[in-house]
C-alpha cells in the first residue's frame, strides 16, 4: 500500500508552534528547557480550549515562580496570536489555559476543508517501509472468527499506518511445508474412500467437500492430494477476506523455503553461524538463543536431519530481513505468546535489530452464544458464518473496538440490532444523516459554504466542540499507528458521531441565517469527511442512506 502524502501543517500544530516560540522568546535565546510543553485539551470545561504546562518548566530557567512565569507566557502569546486568542487564564500552581476566539475556530474549520482527503494524514515523522504479516492461517480448514479478529486488526492497522505516511506491504505466509499438510491429504483420501479420517486428522464437512473437489483423490500419491488441498482451501480463504475487505499483496509459501534442497534453510544456518550463534550437540543444530534473552537455547535440526518449526520461521525471517523493510511486524494468535522471546532472539542473532521485529499476540474472540473452534473437530464458527450473521461492517467494528491485547465478547444479538445501541449503526447513521442534511441544503448552497468556509459568524458551543473534535483526528491517527491501536480509532468515531448529534440537536442548519447556514454546512461537510475517513480505516463502509 502506498503512503499517504504528507498533510499540511494542521491549525493544533501551528498553535503548538506559537506556544514554543513564546517559550523561547521568554527564556530567551541562551536557555532552553530540558523537554518540551505540552498543549492539551483539559478534561474540564471551563479550563480553556487547550492548556499548556510551559510556565512551570520555564521557572526554573529563569528563576522566577512558575504562576508569574504564567503571566508571562500568557502576555507574549497575546500579543503574537491576535484575534485567535480570546483570552488566557493562569491556573493551578502555574498551567496556562488558553481560550481560544471564534476567528481561530474558522480558520481551522478552512484548514480542514483545505487539506481535503489529506488531513488528518502523513503526520509520520519518519517515513518506513514495513512489512505486516497477519492471518497466516495454516490452509487446513476454513478462517475462523479468531481468524476474523486477526484479519480485521491487521487489515486496519495496514491502512493506518499507511494514512500516517508509511509504505506498507501486506502478507500471508503459507504454511504448506509439513506433517499438518500430510495430514490434510489423508484426511482427504480417507474421506474419498469412504472411510474416517484418521484420529490426528481434519474432521470437518470442509473435508468430505474436498474429497468430492479433488480428482482422483482416492487413488493419487497422497502429497499430490495434499497439494490440491492446500489450493483449495487457499482459494476458499482468499474469497473469505476479500469479502471481508481484506487484501494482500504477498502469499509467501513456506514450501519456498525447502525447495532447491532447502536453500532458504541453509542460508539461514550459513548467517547464524557466520554470526557464531549455532553450535552442535547429540547431532543436532542449536541456536544459542538463551544468550538474546529466551529462556533456553532452541534446535534448528533434529540429529535426523529434519528441520524445526522453529527453523522455517528463522529463514522466513531472514528473508523478510533481506527484502529491505524498515520495519518487520507479525500479527499473532493468543497460542503464539510463547514464541515471542526465541522469535525475537533468532532475529537478533541473524543480525537484526530486535526492535525493528515487532510481534503482536491478539487475545481470544468470545461469541456471546458462540462455540467452540476446534478446526480438528469441525466444530466451530467460520468467518463466512460470522460475516453471514452480521454483516462485514458490524463484523469488523465489533472486532476492532477493544485492544488486540484483550478479550473480545462479541455481543451478537447487538450487532444485529439497526438502533442507536449499536455503535458502528449509530455512527454509520451520524454519516448518512449529514449526507441527507446536505442533499437537503443542494448543492449550490453548499458549494457556496464550501467556498468561505471561515465567515464571521458567531459560534455557538456545539460548534465549537464540533471544530475541537474534528481538530483531534490526526492526533488519534498518529496514536494509532505508533501504538497499533486501531481500537483508538473506533473509539474516536463514536466519539465524533456523539459530538455531531449534540451540534444537530443544538444548532439550525438548513434554513438558518445567512452566513450562519454557510458556516454550518461547511462543519457539516467536514464531519461527513471525517466520519467517513475514520471509518474507511477501520475498513468500515460509510454510507449516504440508512
Amino acid at each position: 500500500m502506498d503512503a499517504a502524502a504528507p498533510s499540511p501543517a494542521s491549525p493544533v500544530d501551528a498553535l503548538r508552534g506559537a506556544v514554543n516560540a513564546t517559550v523561547a522568546a521568554v527564556a530567551g535565546k541562551e536557555r532552553a528547557l530540558r523537554s518540551c510543553p505540552t498543549l492539551e485539551r483539559p478534561r474540564k470545561a471551563g479550563f480553556g480550549d487547550f492548556a499548556t504546562n510551559a510556565a512551570m518548566l520555564l521557572a526554573p530557567v529563569v528563576g522566577a515562580p512558575p504562576r508569574d512565569v504564567a503571566a508571562r507566557l500568557g502576555e507574549e502569546l497575546t500579543a503574537r496570536l491576535g484575534g485567535a486568542l480570546d483570552r488566557v487564564e493562569v491556573a493551578g500552581p502555574g498551567f496556562l489555559n488558553i481560550f481560544l476566539a471564534d476567528a481561530w475556530h474558522r480558520e481551522a474549520l478552512g484548514a480542514m476543508l483545505a487539506a481535503g482527503e489529506a488531513f488528518g494524514g502523513g503526520g509520520a515523522a519518519g517515513a518506513q517501509r514495513i512489512d505486516v504479516e497477519f492471518v497466516s492461517a495454516n490452509p487446513t480448514g476454513p478462517l475462523h472468527v479468531g481468524h476474523a479478529r486477526n484479519a480485521a486488526y491487521g487489515d486496519a492497522l495496514c491502512r493506518i499506518l499507511a494514512f500516517h505516511g508509511h509504505a506498507v506491504e501486506r502478507e500471508f505466509y503459507v504454511n504448506d511445508f509439513g506433517s499438518q499438510v500430510r495430514n490434510l491429504g489423508v484426511s482427504i483420501q480417507a474421506r474419498a474412500r469412504g472411510q474416517e479420517p484418521p484420529q490426528d486428522g481434519y474432521q470437518g464437512a470442509y473435508v468430505a467437500e474436498l474429497a468430492t473437489q479433488i480428482e482422483g483423490a482416492a487413488d493419487r500419491p497422497v502429497e499430490e492430494v495434499a497439494r490440491d488441498g492446500v489450493a483449495a482451501m487457499l482459494a476458499r480463504m482468499q474469497g473469505t477476506l476479500e469479502a471481508f475487505r481484506v487484501h494482500f499483496d504477498v502469499f509467501f509459501f513456506e514450501r519456498e523455503l525447502h525447495e532447491g534442497g532447502d536453500a532458504l534453510v541453509r542460508h539461514a544456518y550459513e548467517e547464524l553461524e557466520g554470526q557464531g550463534r549455532t553450535y552442535r550437540s547429540e547431532g543436532a543444530l542449536w541456536l544459542r538463543t538463551s544468550a538474546l534473552g529466551d529462556d533456553k537455547d532452541r534446535v534448528l535440526e533434529r540429529s535426523s536431519g529434519d528441520h524445526t518449526y522453529f527453523a522455517s520461521d528463522v529463514a522466513y525471517h531472514q528473508h523478510k530481513r533481506e527484502r529491505g523493510f524498515d520495519r518487520l511486524i507479525d500479527v499473532w494468535g493468543a497460542d503464539h505468546h510463547g514464541y515471542v522471546a526465541r522469535m525475537k532472539a533468532a532475529f537478533e542473532a541473524l543480525g537484526g535489530e530486535r526492535d525493528r521485529l515487532e510481534l503482536l499476540i491478539m487475545q481470544f474472540v468470545h461469541l456471546v452464544g458462540g462455540a467452540s473452534m476446534s478446526k480438528r473437530s469441525g466444530e466451530f464458527v467460520t468467518m463466512d458464518d460470522l460475516i453471514a450473521d452480521v454483516g462485514v461492517d458490524a463484523a469488523r467494528w465489533f472486532l476492532l473496538a477493544r485492544s488486540h491485547d484483550t478479550t473480545v465478547d462479541f455481543d451478537l444479538d447487538l450487532a444485529r440490532q439497526e438502533t442507536a445501541e449499536n455503535p458502528v449503526f449509530y455512527v454509520q447513521y451520524a454519516h448518512a444523516r449529514i449526507a441527507s442534511l446536505l442533499a437537503k441544503a443542494g448543492s449550490d448552497a453548499v458549494s457556496t459554504a464550501l467556498d468561505a468556509p471561515d465567515r464571521g459568524a458567531a459560534l455557538e458551543g456545539a460548534e465549537r466542540e464540533l471544530v475541537k473534535k474534528l481538530l483531534a483526528f490526526g492526533e488519534e491517527v498518529a496514536e494509532a499507528a505508533e501504538r497499533r491501536a486501531p481500537h483508538r480509532i473506533a473509539t474516536y468515531a463514536l466519539e465524533l458521531a456523539q459530538v455531531f448529534t449534540a451540534f444537530y440537536r443544538d444548532c439550525h442548519v438548513v434554513g438558518a441565517d445567512g452566513e450562519v447556514e454557510a458556516q454550518r454546512l461547511a462543519l457539516s461537510v467536514a464531519a461527513q469527511r471525517i466520519i467517513a475517513r475514520a471509518l474507511d480505516l477501520l475498513g468500515v463502509e460509510a454510507p449516504a442512506s440508512m
